[in-house]
């Protein structure tokens, strides 16, 4: 591209994506963002210069070839850049909304030395959707089998990248989910206003019709040991169970009617549609008054779910300052739009109960910034004596999770650190156990969707390259 060329595309602004109107969105579950019309991701792919090195495949962890889809784009070729993406991203449509694209391919865009980066995510979601939405998903052609099979435990986002890559290569396989439907996080724990479920159930039906199979109400460890699978046919294990154990505070009244952990408060919401009660029957508490604890994603998913079943109020409680929330700053924005409250430099010390045992308050404490910790983010230190009190019926406890124990229970020969997450070379996800595998959040603890997926990606390679030599 001649210097002239460069020069023309870097004046053109980054397109804007339109939106539902926050006081629409907030009393219904549609998705927030309307993503792009041809027009506009054409021009957002013109602002594409395709650099000769581009370090935004590097920023990637699936490794996109990032110039080339967004330059298909460009020239109208919708189908083909989806086609592109697929080659190694088994779920762009789901990558496209819900990626962290700013703390990594976009981040390192060289448009965005000098203005906006390209909106690399917003044109994998255009793709994507056009693709499907147009009846053009083609399936790739799958080579004769190779005799081996592969038992994936898990169906999130790191199990079917594993089982989509490895079927592509031959090998049949089969997911072992052990709730109702496969999917793991992306239906259990992200809102249907940020990532609706039929675009998963799309995704996934692409791989089934690659051939993966799925097996769902199959918990591993209580159905069949990974010592079971390995004896009965399969040649090599995945683990990718994620990290569903959710951590509480500890703190007095935590067992009050009321209090949820928000594992289970967006599993009731998004799994099994409590928004909709009584049409689904599993209901949840909706509540006058709601507070959300924790600074993270997965509080933002809560508290943006609690704004759309509570009619008066919820509140984000969290412990540092805003600089240090770790939510996607799009999602914060959008919390605020919508009229989400922040209660920064506070936490709970005890939730307060009525004479039913039901939560009507909790107690709270100011706090300041010390010293950075272990994380590089400066500590909070409670300030004595600023205790106060918030109103509310409902608490949402999102502070992280811990790593699904029942695998590592009937598998004692898995290594683990010492928060229980599996130990594996980072290179290839070998674990301690021959033939067994494993990635995604069962091995980093709570972490992005994409972060899983790389893991798959990386250990289905690993995967093959035993089943093909045997060597260990």
């Amino acid at each position: 591209m001649d210097p002239k060329e460069i020069k023309e595309r870097m004046k053109i602004p980054r397109q804007p994506m339109s939106e539902q109107d926050p006081a629409e969105r907030v009393k219904n579950f549609y998705e927030v963002p309307h993503g792009y019309t041809p027009e506009q991701a054409m021009e957002e792919a013109k602002r594409c210069i395709q650099c000769k090195k581009p370090i935004c495949v590097g920023g990637c962890p699936v490794n996109i070839d990032i110039p080339w889809f967004i330059r298909l784009i460009s020239e109208g070729k919708f189908v083909e850049a989806a086609r592109k993406l697929k080659e190694t991203n088994a779920l762009p449509a789901v990558c496209g909304r819900v990626c962290p694209q700013e703390d990594q391919c976009e981040k390192v865009c060289v448009i965005g030395k000098k203005a906006e980066p390209v909106s690399i995510g917003r044109l994998e979601r255009f793709a994507a959707d056009f693709e499907r939405e147009h009846g053009e998903v083609a399936i790739p052609d799958i080579p004769n089998w190779t005799g081996k099979k592969v038992a994936v435990i898990g169906g999130g986002p790191a199990g079917l990248t594993v089982a989509g890559d490895l079927v592509k290569k031959g090998h049949k396989v089969t997911v072992f989910e052990a709730l109702h439907m496969p999917g793991g996080v992306l239906v259990y724990g992200i809102p249907e206003f940020r990532l609706p479920k039929k675009i998963v159930a799309a995704e996934v039906d692409y791989l089934k019709r690659m051939g993966v199979e799925i097996e769902c109400n199959a918990v591993i460890g209580k159905l069949e040991t990974i010592d079971e699978l390995l004896s009965n046919g399969y040649d090599a294990v995945f683990i990718g169970t994620g990290a569903g154990l959710p951590y509480f505070m500890n703190i007095p009244g935590e067992n009050l009617v009321g209090v949820y952990s928000a594992n289970e408060y967006l599993t009731r919401v998004n799994l099994m549609k409590a928004y909709q009660f009584p049409q689904y029957d599993t209901p949840v508490i909706r509540g006058r008054r709601v507070v959300v604890v924790g600074g993270g994603n997965t509080a933002m998913d809560a508290a943006r779910t609690a704004l759309r079943l509570c009619p008066e109020e919820v509140t984000i409680v969290y412990r540092r300052s805003r600089e240090e929330m770790p939510a996607r700053i799009e999602e914060i924005h959008h919390g605020e739009e919508e009229g989400l409250k922040f209660q920064l430099l506070t936490n709970p010390v005890r939730f307060i109960g009525d004479d039913e045992g039901r939560l009507k308050a909790v107690e709270c404490i100011r706090m300041e910034l010390g010293e950075p910790d272990e994380s590089g983010r400066r500590r909070p230190v409670p300030v004595k004596g600023s205790e106060f009190t918030i109103d509310c019926d409902v608490a949402i406890i999102s502070i992280g999770n811990g790593a699904n124990p029942l695998i590592p229970q009937t598998t004692p020969e898995l290594r683990l650190n010492k928060w229980g997450n599996i130990i594996v070379d980072p290179d290839t996800g070998r674990t301690s156990k021959k033939g067994v595998f494993s990635g995604g959040d069962i091995v980093r603890g709570g972490a992005t969707v994409i972060l899983a997926m790389g893991d798959g990606r990386r250990a289905a390679n690993s995967i093959h390259e035993y089943l093909t030599t045997g060597e260990w």
